[in-house]
């Protein structure tokens, strides 16, 4: 399995700022999750929350829109060298979205037991049959990740 923790970055406070992101999507009425897309010296190049409710699409994923974002910023859809930090761990397309962007790292906070495809159920970054493979670094802040999904889906059952 490719995950590890990085010894050349602390991604808490990226984890912060996606879980601002994560609050933003949540008043939107959307489910809690933030992304952010950050570039081989540190820079934040995009930022994303999820915007299925507000765009009605099924595919507006915070990992997918903030991907959409750094291709833009960076004039390319390579995106070598850079790292997602996500606040949930990322479902099979958005997985599958990654490793077409060819994106270097994923940091994500929760594990998603029910759809998560970078180590809950599916490993898409460490399937060989496919042209690239990521790193993993899971649990980055994951209780305070875990806690705003819970608490949005607690809301939504009263």
């Amino acid at each position: 399995m490719r995950e590890k923790k990085s010894k050349e970055r602390d991604w808490n406070a990226y984890m912060e700022r996606a879980l601002v992101l994560a609050a933003e999507a949540e008043k939107a009425g959307d489910v809690p999750v933030g992304a952010l897309v950050v570039d081989l010296d540190g820079n934040i190049i995009a930022e994303a929350k999820n915007e299925r409710e507000l765009q009605k699409d099924p595919t507006a994923h915070a990992e997918v829109l903030a991907i959409k974002q750094a291709s833009k910023k960076l004039e390319s859809w390579r995106l070598t060298g850079c790292t997602l930090v996500v606040t949930l761990e990322p479902c099979v397309m958005c997985a599958g979205a990654l490793s077409l962007s060819r994106i270097d790292r994923i940091v994500f906070g929760a594990y998603d037991k029910r759809a998560g495809a970078t180590s809950s159920i599916y490993e898409v970054h460490n399937d060989t049959r496919l042209n690239h493979t990521m790193i993993v670094e899971p649990g980055v802040l994951e209780e305070s990740c875990s806690k705003i999904l819970i608490d949005f889906f607690k809301s939504k059952r009263k």
